[in-house]
């Protein structure tokens, strides 16, 4: 089973880029980021002639996430126990949510597609947000993968941080000043992992980038940063047989700013590349 989470910023317009990864690399799922569109407008056709089926969380056109799969797509859920909202200016607790995560039930794996907010600034509100809906994630996360540590679990997408220093190549993102490498941030990342998940692809690709901003050549100059990641259970990772980050998918014409990391699994169910035995 390979499995991969792209923030594709924007499915509308890079849906012939997106489609034709997925057939040439035998993707089985894709999760999706940033998709920027409503469910009415999304490019469904494209997807359904590819052989795969679609769970779509988009309210507007900002963020916005989705899943892609070859099976049958099951027990769908646009947000996570806990997850909180924003908009800018209203303080409280009934602030609306986003179109930032949508789970579901894939051949036995439960994947969550996860745009976790950008933070702008460390004195911004948004900052506040998105170290709260971080801290309501591993909340959730240590719920599940205590609950139900015998099912393959995976938060997948575009955490917005950088753990280490070594994932930072852009020289104008600078701890203290800068969102994404800050101490609160990072701690937060590792919370995460402490909840129950770790990255299954940082040991098979221990360097890397998976993102570079589209300004003043950073692509070229391979100023990126390593913000993409696959976080699995117990389970999901031991179930883990490679992984890959694709970095060729940020050149050409109209690409994203993020390229898809992938991992394969070899789950119980796998049984196509066995030998067969005859009596």
């Amino acid at each position: 089973m390979r499995i991969a989470s792209w923030n594709v910023n924007s499915i509308r317009t890079r849906v012939d880029r997106v489609v034709d990864w997925m057939v040439r690399e035998d993707v089985d799922v894709l999760a999706m980021q940033e998709i920027k569109c409503k469910p009415e407008q999304f490019p469904i056709e494209q997807f359904e002639e590819a052989g795969y089926e679609l769970a779509i969380h988009g309210l507007n056109q900002w963020n916005g996430v989705a899943i892609a799969s070859r099976s049958p797509i099951e027990q769908v859920e646009t947000s996570f126990a806990g997850m909180p909202g924003f908009l800018k200016g209203l303080e409280g607790p009934d602030q609306p949510q986003e179109a930032r995560a949508i789970g579901a039930t894939v051949d036995g794996v439960h994947v969550w597609s996860l745009y976790v907010p950008n933070g702008r600034s460390l004195g911004d509100p948004h900052y506040t947000y998105k170290l709260d809906w971080l801290a309501a994630l591993a909340d959730y996360t240590r719920g599940q993968t205590t609950a139900r540590p015998e099912v393959p679990f995976a938060l997948m997408g575009d955490f917005n941080i950088a753990p280490f220093d070594e994932d930072n190549g852009d020289p104008v993102v600078v701890e203290g000043l800068s969102t994404h490498v800050s101490p609160p941030e990072r701690q937060a990342f590792f919370t995460l992992e402490n909840a129950g998940v770790t990255d299954v692809v940082r040991p098979r690709v221990p360097e890397g980038y998976t993102y570079w901003d589209y300004k003043q050549l950073k692509f070229p100059r391979n100023e990126g940063m390593r913000i993409d990641f696959i976080l699995g259970s117990a389970a999901f990772a031991e179930a883990v047989t490679s992984a890959s980050i694709h970095r060729n998918e940020r050149k050409g014409v109209a690409p994203s700013d993020h390229v898809p990391v992938l991992v394969e699994l070899a789950l119980g169910g796998d049984d196509e590349d066995l030998p067969m035995i005859f009596g």
